[in-house]
């Protein structure tokens, strides 16, 4: 009865001292491949940002931030495929001859442009048609009375006010914002009471009258 019990010891050694020399072999293949891509196309180097950075053949990748940094982990031998839209896709291979489990670099791409036929869409189909088609049509009382109502300011005022604003919409103005606190990174944001436009708009609205209390 002690001949298999040692037999079992022996073999449960090899199996977790094998398993523990193919996990380390495993985790030395890992590369924290991390980096900038540039637009190179014109003379100055720019970021570009959200360029997809994927792994060929896997479903692993990340994008670029704002300054068109990335960092993801890959393995050694590893095909990688840089590409956004606007931008020829450039291939990179991970070296399978690192020593050092951190990679970096600086990976430049160039405008692809695209130029696409004109396409011109018409409701009828040929200006023959629009010009029988608009002379037939009848106009009468009530087409004038409705068209009148939709284009009514006020109404569209209130339309618009109380219209909330979609997720496009919102969209749109996060980015509208962000792009113009850019103009001001990393330095305080000009003051208007230095600007002399803004001193022209107001000395020639205080002049109109348009700060009087109108009755």
């Amino acid at each position: 009865m002690k001949i298999p019990f040692y037999t079992s010891i022996i073999c449960l050694f090899f199996t977790i001292q094998l398993y523990g020399q193919a996990t380390e072999k495993d985790s030395t293949d890992l590369i924290q491949f991390s980096g900038l891509v540039m637009d190179g196309t014109g003379d100055e180097l720019e970021p570009i940002p959200f360029i997809t950075v994927a792994v060929n053949g896997t479903e692993r990748g990340v994008y670029t931030d704002w300054e068109g940094f990335f960092s993801i982990v890959v393995e050694k031998g590893e095909s990688i495929t840089f590409s956004g839209v606007g931008y020829k896709s450039v291939n990179f291979t991970i070296p399978d001859t690192l020593q050092d489990n951190r990679y970096s670099m600086v990976q430049l791409m160039t405008t692809d442009t695209i130029n696409l036929p004109e396409t011109v869409v018409f409701p009828w189909p040929s200006k023959e048609h629009f010009k029988l088609e608009f002379l037939a049509m009848t106009v009468n009382e009530d087409l004038v009375s409705n068209a009148e109502k939709n284009l009514n300011k006020d109404a569209l005022a209130t339309i618009a006010k109380a219209t909330p604003m979609d997720g496009n919409e919102n969209g749109d103005y996060y980015l509208r914002q962000q792009a113009s606190s850019y103009y001001h990174k990393g330095q305080l944001a000009p003051m208007r009471i230095f600007d002399p436009l803004a001193w022209r708009d107001f000395i020639k609205a205080w002049k109109n009258g348009d700060f009087k209390k109108k009755k």
